[in-house]
């Protein structure tokens, strides 16, 4: 009886020593970078856990933090909704791949006792640029026939941080107005003539959410969860479109023979009558050659998890899946990391 006691104690120490083994074991993988993808990384991360084992801590921090972590190998990958640069890709060692994951569209969102909100290329750039400060600007109110605007001051909010999503926003700008172009330019980080900064797409939404008349540009799926209203955009067919998971597949559908083998390709301003302006792919970012054979061949797993499984969660967090051709091509890819 007392032997039996003995080797049951034993067979649960034992038992118990494996399962701490085997949660020590566990491979965790470091990844830092854009907050325009995060609903949906988030939802990927948890339910890949889930499914494999294998954790993967994420920090959204902006596109431009997210490449300086990765440069500087503190993380596995690093997340993007700007490419990165040749200089960029120099600076991180040369032999980074970029791995479209979705694609996304960027909302303009209000805050006004009004709904219905329509802009075009040339209204949305002077508001950016603070040329008009009134809800009834006589050139919003040509635009917005019947709408109730208010005699109320513009707040613009804009992105403080370097930012994948304002490279999109200001990219779009800078191609359909000159003005924009000569005085602003794109890129992640621009001196912005007028309105304040929020960290990431949580801080532009905070500051357009708390703030009557206030607008900013962030990833739809930020408008839809905190019900923001959102302006229709006039796309190059002339039609206001709002931003939508449909607009932006319409956009890709037109640009995808324009994307270039290694994927750094926008979709912006396409034609199309539904495509909206203003949406763009998104990325992560890692080295094709593998230093750590255990951690690469988890993020290679996950990779091809995220091109093929982790599709079908984009719709329901307003992302759109990448187009099945471009897909594949993204395979092929993840199957060259070594």
């Amino acid at each position: 009886m007392l032997k039996s006691k003995m080797l049951k104690r034993f067979l649960t120490v034992c038992l118990g020593l494996t399962l701490l083994a085997g949660a020590s074991m566990a491979m965790t993988l470091n990844g830092a970078g854009a907050t325009f993808p995060y609903p949906i990384y988030s939802k990927w991360f948890s339910q890949y856990e889930k499914e494999t084992g294998v954790r993967i801590n994420y920090a959204p921090i902006g596109s431009g933090g997210g490449i300086r972590q990765f440069t500087a190998g503190v993380v596995n990958f690093g997340a993007t909704d700007a490419a990165m640069t040749d200089k960029e890709i120099a600076d991180a060692g040369g032999d980074v791949v970029h791995i479209p994951t979705v694609m996304g569209a960027i909302a303009v969102v209000y805050n006004g006792d009004f709904s219905g909100l329509k802009l075009d290329s040339r209204t949305l750039a002077a508001i950016f640029l603070g040329e008009i400060k009134q809800w009834n600007d006589p050139k919003i109110l040509a635009l917005n026939p019947g709408v109730n605007l208010p005699d109320k001051d513009i707040m613009v909010a804009h992105r403080s941080d370097s930012s994948g999503t304002t490279d999109i926003f200001t990219s779009y700008l800078a191609k359909v107005d000159t003005t924009w172009a000569a005085k602003v330019g794109a890129g992640k980080s621009v001196a912005w003539p007028a309105g304040v900064g929020g960290k990431g797409n949580p801080g532009v939404t905070a500051i357009v959410k708390n703030n009557s008349g206030a607008i900013g540009y962030v990833e739809l799926a930020y408008a839809e969860t905190n019900d923001l209203p959102v302006a229709a955009i006039k796309n190059r067919s002339g039609k206001f479109v709002k931003p939508s998971v449909d607009g932006t597949t319409a956009a890709a559908a037109g640009a995808i023979d324009k994307i270039p083998a290694d994927f750094r390709g926008e979709i912006l301003n396409q034609k199309g009558f539904e495509s909206y302006p203003i949406c763009g792919l998104t990325w992560i970012v890692l080295h094709r050659h593998q230093s750590d054979t255990e951690a690469g061949t988890s993020l290679k797993a996950f990779l091809k998890w995220a091109l093929t499984d982790g599709q079908t969660y984009a719709r329901d967090l307003y992302y759109a899946p990448l187009p099945s051709v471009l897909a594949a091509k993204v395979l092929t890819v993840i199957n060259s990391i070594k």
